[in-house]
């Protein structure tokens, strides 16, 4: 079986992998955390979008995540893949989830302004999901 968790630094999308790990211990997991792209909202995306190299950019950007997450899997003696990408979360999400039996992700991620302007993340892809989705919170 293989799992694809998506992470960001919050605490429900670290709770979302402690779930894939415990519920799917013979599972292959692949944690994918997105870095926004520029856009209107600009937010993280503005050193990314300055960056000489954006895909080296992103995927510094997105190491503490695959640190902690990599720390995490370590915990429970696990091992995981983790893979960076750039673009809008759902789309990248929903992008990946063909090549998976299964997504786990937390309920929400980021501070209440991403979510009031950018749209829940979670829901998305609950809704639009291709396979099946395990929402933790």
């Amino acid at each position: 079986m293989r799992v694809l968790v998506p992470m960001d630094d919050s605490e429900m999308a670290e709770h979302a992998l402690e779930y894939a790990l415990d519920v799917f211990d013979d599972a292959e997991i692949t944690v994918l955390t997105v870095v926004g792209e520029p856009s209107f909202w600009w937010g993280e995306a503005t050193s990314i979008a300055l960056a000489d190299d954006m895909e080296t950019a992103a995927e510094e950007h997105g190491q503490a995540v695959a640190d902690r997450a990599d720390e995490i899997a370590a915990e429970h003696d696990t091992e995981i893949d983790v893979t960076v990408r750039t673009g809008h979360p759902a789309r990248a999400i929903l992008g990946a989830a063909d090549d998976y039996d299964t997504i786990v992700l937390g309920t929400h991620g980021g501070s209440m302004a991403d979510q009031l302007v950018i749209g829940n993340v979670a829901e998305k892809v609950f809704r639009r999901a291709p396979v099946p989705v395990t929402v933790v919170r």
